[in-house]
């Protein structure tokens, strides 16, 4: 009697988050493939007067990243989108972390609620993934002033798909519009893995049956991989 073959999984985020997943997969005794779709740009803006902002909200740990080191000021609070955000955030020195363990929506709705007259400043992506100023609004945060402030990009890399894999995980839309555009033909017969709906959904569109984590975060994304890990896990 002979174990499967570890299940080969393809990372399709960026680093440094690709190396983070990688050492996950290969505590639960898979095979990880990182061959990132993106890669990340840091941006140099010119920052506004900090003095003004009562917080910083983060959308992802690239936004703490490419924030940290324009600035050496740690006393705003911070609102981080999920929980791998706010250790980020607590790493970078920011003594007053909260997270909203979610997506855009818990966020927005987290600040909301502990927010009012105040100025926000959201360093994100140079093109984010959603409208923080919207879901605000949509939350109810009518009273607080949003200053978004591009701090990185992420760009296409010219990564071809790895030549065997079992499953992909999908951690962005944006890693998502360019594994429909440029590796549909490769995904057939994958486990396609996604984070939240918004990344499922240009593959959905294609007719490719992504699964979706039931929360937006990658413990919820991993534990997708466990019913096919029990399946190929067994002795044959």
């Amino acid at each position: 009697m002979t174990g499967a073959a570890p299940l080969r999984v393809w990372i399709t985020r960026a680093e440094p988050g690709a190396a983070r997943t990688a050492a996950r997969l290969r505590d639960m005794g898979l095979e990880p493939i990182v061959a990132p779709l993106l890669v990340v740009e840091p941006l140099t803006p010119a920052l506004p007067d900090l003095a003004i902002f009562a917080a910083l909200a983060f959308t992802s740990p690239n936004g703490v990243a490419a924030y940290a080191p324009l600035t050496p000021r740690r006393d705003h609070a911070v609102f981080a989108v999920g929980d791998a955000t706010a250790q980020a955030a607590s790493a970078a020195g920011f003594p007053d972390v909260r997270s909203a363990q979610g997506d855009l929506t818990a966020l927005a709705r987290l600040i909301a609620e502990s927010l009012s007259d105040a100025a926000l400043l959201i360093p994100q992506a140079e093109t984010p993934a959603g409208d923080m100023t919207a879901a605000l609004t949509q939350a109810g945060a009518r009273r607080i002033v949003a200053h978004p402030l591009p701090i990185y990009r992420a760009n296409p890399t010219a990564q071809p798909a790895p030549a065997a894999f079992d499953a992909v995980l999908i951690h962005s839309p944006r890693a998502a519009r360019l594994l429909a555009d440029r590796h549909a033909a490769a995904l057939h017969g994958a486990m396609i893995a996604c984070i939240s709906p918004a990344a499922a959904a240009p593959l959905a569109a294609l007719g490719l049956p992504p699964r979706v984590a039931p929360s937006p975060n990658e413990a919820a994304l991993l534990a997708i991989l466990n019913p096919t890990l029990g399946k190929r896990g067994a002795s044959v």
